[in-house]
């Protein structure tokens, strides 16, 4: 375990925790979405993990967790560690730029030394000690400089549901051991034939959508970039850490603009750098990219099951969460079989024909299993 013995009492952690998880239906559903899901079976849910890991270089009373406000309490039973004032509830999805923008303007007035990390609740890591000590790194040199560091992550396949990060291949500088390059440009989820030439470049890294920046630096850059976002949480000083807090920030999520931090400060700031990063990744979004990364048997097969009768499957995802109820499945090829208390899923493991029934679902019914 990598545990920093010297832990700087002026780093802090934002975990953003408000996503419904839709990719991963019927298991995540908007009352319980997939950072809560013990999806891999590890005994920890994606948020607790989340926090077991930055925990490590990060005081837990330093330590943030932005989420929708219909899951707050969920928050505090995942994380009893975490201080209730340190449990961000936004009232409405207002992508990521809103959210650090109300993280970061509640630890400034705290603390105008911080440094932040900014991470999803959700991802998937291996190399943990490579991961802490590249987030490390980042945060050491952000203490002093103004520089905005995104983690990006050595593609190994032409990945069509990640973003993309293009590096300035003459303009990169060594962190503390660790290569950093200015940002070029940013590329939103491709096809898979621009992945491929995305790839084949080699100018281009997985966006990890993980952030490192000292708390002075981003608040000056919101204000210079997206002052429409910025202004709204710059004035909430005398309602931080109050009883009117809360509505202050339903007031001002009623007018504030829906937009991400890469579309709002970081395509166009001066000071974007992207960390080049070489430990395990993925944001396990959807069930293939589980079946990618999890353990399975002989054939192929990814078993999530207590009680199961199999006979020539191969290539599938079996997951039953139902206690008590065995599941008996004979002659499929690369299929998903999820049951749970109230839906039974059988779909061909192919992504394009999941998102189709998905669709179908939606138009049957919008609310009932959702």
């Amino acid at each position: 375990m990598y545990r920093d013995s010297m832990m700087n009492k002026n780093y802090y952690c934002v975990i953003m925790a408000g996503g419904v998880g839709s990719r991963f239906w019927p298991i995540s559903r908007n009352s319980l979405p997939k950072q809560f899901l013990d999806i891999l079976g590890t005994g920890r849910s994606f948020i607790q993990q989340t926090y077991d890991r930055m925990s490590q270089i990060v005081a837990p009373e330093n330590i943030l967790v932005v989420t929708s406000q219909q899951y707050g309490d969920l928050v505090k039973e995942h994380l009893p560690e975490i201080p209730v004032e340190n449990i961000l509830l936004e009232p409405y999805r207002r992508n990521t730029a809103p959210c650090i923008a109300y993280a970061a303007s509640k630890i400034y007035y705290k603390n105008q030394n911080a440094t932040m990390v900014i991470t999803p609740s959700d991802h998937y890591i291996t190399n943990e000690t490579l991961y802490l000590k590249t987030i490390s790194a980042a945060l050491d040199h952000a203490v002093t400089h103004d520089d905005l560091f995104t983690l990006g992550i050595q593609p190994t396949r032409p990945e069509t549901a990640y973003g993309y990060i293009q590096k300035e291949m003459n303009d990169s500088k060594n962190i503390n051991g660790h290569i950093a390059y200015n940002v070029k440009t940013f590329t939103e989820k491709p096809s898979h034939e621009m992945a491929k030439v995305l790839v084949d470049s080699g100018e281009f890294l997985w966006n990890s959508g993980i952030f490192i920046w000292n708390v002075k630096s981003i608040k000056r850059e919101m204000e210079s970039c997206l002052p429409e976002v910025a202004n709204f949480f710059s004035m909430g000083d005398k309602y931080y850490y109050t009883d009117k807090e809360e509505a202050y920030i339903h007031t001002i999520y009623t007018d504030c603009p829906s937009i991400s931090i890469d579309y709002g400060v970081m395509e166009k700031t001066s000071k974007a750098w992207v960390f080049e990063a070489s430990f395990g990744w993925s944001d396990l979004g959807t069930w293939e990219s589980l079946y990618m990364h999890a353990q399975k048997d002989e054939h192929h097969n990814y078993i999530s099951c207590e009680e199961l009768m199999m006979d020539k499957m191969t290539g599938s995802i079996i997951m039953n969460t139902e206690k008590g109820k065995l599941l008996a499945i004979k002659g499929l090829d690369n299929f998903m079989i999820v049951n749970t208390p109230d839906v039974l899923m059988i779909c061909p493991r192919d992504p394009v024909r999941f998102k189709n029934m998905m669709t179908d679902l939606t138009v049957h019914d919008k609310t009932r299993y959702q």
